[in-house]
């Protein structure tokens, strides 16, 4: 307790804190919370002198900042014995109360509340007095049942005022214990006549005991008129309070009832209903340390978690549709065409699925921002899967629940992910899907993509059907060659070709241009591209189908540029064909990359790879030997069997060229294709090994700046090929503008551009004998 010495002083000086919504009785030990600047400074003060401080009561606790008449004049005296911080903005303190004060004077003194006060005794009678005795019990009996009401213990009630003789510390204590508001604490702090504060302290506990016995009525009552589910929810929301207040999880009790409800409000089909509630109900009666228990667990939230319902408002708008294409995506007209037609048809035909969209053409073409543009159009969302590389089929279908780290496949993930059973689903890549021993992925796509099969497409993991017709799926790949023919027949394939020079010059302008300027936080007036800029990018810098190492080669001098603009203090920086050296360094590519004029032994060629169209020499040469044949510059099977097929033809025309036969016995006839470390294969190539083996034995010189490309029969037969287009553009680019094709390809040349027709020679030819005179310099029968 505090000295007695401090106490036995009528008239004294402390520092002084307004108490809010809290009131402190004599002789107790209290706890409270400190967090405004003068009570912080206050405690301060106090902490350094002799740790005396008077506290008394806020009269309207909402008061931030109160005066002396703001707080009641009737306090107590505290010694403080602890202060601890427990946070930036309060500190705890933990006192000892002394007596009662009154104070005179609250004043502001160096930024703290400071108090005159003078010591209240409490009047009491003498310790036999029978009224006081009396008084005493009847306090103590309704005490200890306020406690048994509060269900807060009585054996702790009785310890906490056991062996108490003084009759004002006793009432003290018993004041300081019960909950009520602080102004009625505070009428009792400022009663001196102990009787009588006894006698207002039974009043006050008597009528908080009638109030907890009428409610405790009440509530047995209110349960008992309750109907069962009603006593069921009004409990578990109880339940629900109580674990929340003591931070513990469900059980899997409250789990499975919550998977119920959430069932309920699905309406799923009878059978897909009855396997999930007999899942649940097995869930329910597991042993939650058991493995099978988070298996369980994560099927039925997986299940429950599919948009079995959700579905997205689609769009059908076609106007609002081109418009789109047409911001994201210039040129590819005829592909903006068929897109907008599948569309249409949809719309009239009010159908929920259409066609399969299989989009091919070389990287960088925007196959994907195309699927992406059509997602924004029909107003779906948009969700892609990458099929390069997949060869386990589990990766499509998913892994059987008997497997040990089961889940779904990739297909429920991304639907389940995207929160809608109606999205746009891309299939990206889908001509590189593999296929070994864990089973073939194309296979397991067939099911996916059928449109009578995916209405009930089947998981491995799930063991229950989903709707997947509702889903828009397109697939993209650079080649049809190597995608399963089962497969492509469930497709409609729509061919995107390479961008020609202005195609790229504008789509560079108005798209990647502003587009990488963005993300290198430059302004869009800071730099200007000149068209000859921009054009010799295309041609020197690049020289591909698509505009993807053209973004690139934008961003890399951009980031030379956003240096200089660190670094210098210029207006703007322009780029044009003159300073674009300094930037980019020396061209990459050459106007004189493929050699020009004529030369023995060696034609132009045309050929298609699945990253588009590209040129090649063919070399021959004749060297003594024994009449080998040999190919070299990594030639596939079918590129082989073009070569023999063309010696095999000159040697049965020889004596017509005035070829000496000796030449096939004495001589080796060796034909290469440099860039020897890329693999080359195709039936593209036959006319052409075949004209420059023709240039090699007659002597003849063959015109480089003629390409040409097409199949070879050995009767000279010249065979249709494919990817006329993209052979033709390659041809264009590297500066050729004679082009020689298969008779059988004539209607392929309209799907070249206009604009690159007009600067191109084409001669179409049904035997390779018309190659020879339109290649071989003076060439004669």
């Amino acid at each position: 307790m505090i000295e007695s010495a401090i106490m036995d002083i009528n008239e004294n000086n402390a520092w002084f804190i307004p108490l809010r919504g809290q009131c402190f009785f004599p002789d107790t030990i209290v706890g409270f919370d400190v967090s405004r600047d003068k009570s912080l400074k206050a405690v301060e003060y106090a902490m350094n002198s002799d740790k005396l401080m008077v506290v008394a009561a806020q009269k309207d606790p909402s008061i931030n900042d109160p005066s002396e008449d703001d707080c009641f004049k009737t306090g107590v005296i505290l010694k403080l014995k602890q202060v601890v911080k427990r946070h930036e903005d309060y500190v705890r303190v933990l006192a000892e109360t002394g007596k009662k004060v009154n104070i005179n004077s609250i004043e502001d003194r160096d930024g703290a509340l400071f108090s005159s006060y003078e010591i209240k005794e409490e009047q009491s009678l003498d310790d036999d007095d029978v009224v006081l005795i009396a008084h005493l019990r009847v306090l103590q009996k309704a005490y200890f049942k306020y406690v048994d009401l509060n269900n807060s213990g009585e054996t702790a009630a009785r310890t906490l005022i056991a062996g108490i003789d003084d009759p004002a510390k006793l009432t003290n204590i018993i004041a300081g214990e019960i909950d009520v508001d602080f102004d009625v604490k505070q009428e009792l702090l400022e009663i001196d006549l102990i009787t009588e504060k006894i006698e207002k302290l039974i009043n006050i506990i008597t009528r908080e005991n009638n109030i907890l016995e009428l409610t405790g009525k009440i509530n047995s009552r209110t349960l008992q008129n309750m109907s069962r589910g009603q006593k069921e929810y009004f409990l578990r929301e109880q339940l629900e309070v109580i674990k929340s207040e003591l931070g513990e999880s469900d059980s899997e009790e409250e789990e499975a009832y919550k998977w119920t409800k959430k069932l309920d409000k699905l309406k799923l089909s009878k059978k897909i209903d009855e396997k999930l509630r007999k899942e649940i109900n097995k869930f329910s009666k597991m042993n939650m340390m058991s493995p099978d228990a988070n298996v369980s667990r994560t099927y039925i939230e997986t299940i429950l978690e599919l948009p079995w319902h959700k579905s997205s408002k689609t769009s059908l708008d076609i106007d609002r549709a081109e418009k789109i294409l047409n911001e994201d995506h210039y040129g590819l007209e005829k592909v903006k065409e068929r897109i907008l037609e599948n569309l249409s048809v949809l719309k009239l035909t009010k159908a929920i699925k259409g066609p399969i969209i299989c989009l091919v053409g070389p990287p960088g073409v925007g196959k994907t921002s195309i699927a992406r543009s059509i997602a924004r159009a029909t107003n779906r969302e948009f969700v892609r899967m990458s099929l390069g590389g997949v060869r386990d089929e589990a990766e499509i279908r998913g892994h059987r629940r008997t497997y040990v780290g089961a889940i779904p496949g990739r297909v429920i993930n991304n639907i389940i992910e995207a929160g809608t059973n109606n999205p746009l689903f891309l299939l990206d890549e889908v001509d590189k899907l593999g296929s070994d021993f864990h089973g073939d992925p194309a296979s397991a796509l067939l099911e996916v993509l059928d449109p009578e099969q995916n209405k009930t497409f089947t998981d491995h993991y799930l063991e229950i059907p989903f709707d997947l017709s509702k889903a828009m799926f397109i697939t993209t790949a650079n080649t049809t060659q190597t995608i399963p023919r089962p497969l492509l027949d469930r497709m409609e394939v729509i061919e995107i070709s390479s961008y020609i020079e202005e195609e790229k010059v504008q789509i560079a302008k108005r798209f990647l241009i502003p587009k990488v300027k963005k993300e290198l936080g430059i302004s869009d007036g800071k730099v200007v591209f000149s068209d000859s800029a921009i054009r010799d990018l295309i041609n020197y810098y690049t020289r591909e189908s698509g505009v993807r190492n053209l973004e690139r080669q934008i961003s890399s001098l951009l980031r030379k540029v956003a240096r200089k603009i660190v670094t210098e203090d210029r207006e703007v920086y322009r780029i044009n064909s003159n300073n674009l050296k300094s930037y980019l360094g020396k061209h990459i590519f050459r106007d004189d990359e493929l050699s020009r004029g004529f030369a023995m032994g060696i034609t132009t060629g045309m050929a298609w790879t699945s990253v588009g169209g590209v040129t090649l020499s063919i070399e021959t040469v004749k060297m003594a030997g024994a009449g080998k044949l040999i190919l070299t510059g990594q030639m596939g099977d079918v590129m082989k069997e073009s070569a023999g097929a063309a010696l095999g033809y000159i040697k049965s025309v020889s004596s017509k060229y005035g070829i000496d036969d000796k030449i096939f016995k004495d001589y080796d006839i060796q034909i290469h294709i440099p860039e020897g470390a890329t693999p080359k294969d195709g039936p593209s190539a036959g006319v052409t090994m075949c004209t420059a083996l023709m240039s090699t034995l007659t002597g003849k010189k063959a015109n480089r700046d003629i390409a040409m490309t097409g199949e070879i029969t050995l009767t000279g037969r010249i065979l249709p090929v494919g990817g006329i287009k993209e052979k033709v553009l390659a041809a264009y680019r590297q500066g050729i503008e004679t082009i020689i094709l298969p008779k059988d390809n004539e209607a392929d040349i309209d799907e070249i551009p206009s604009s690159v027709r007009k600067k191109l020679n084409f001669h179409t030819i049904e035997t390779v004998d018309e190659a020879f005179s339109l290649v071989l310099e003076d060439i004669g029968e």
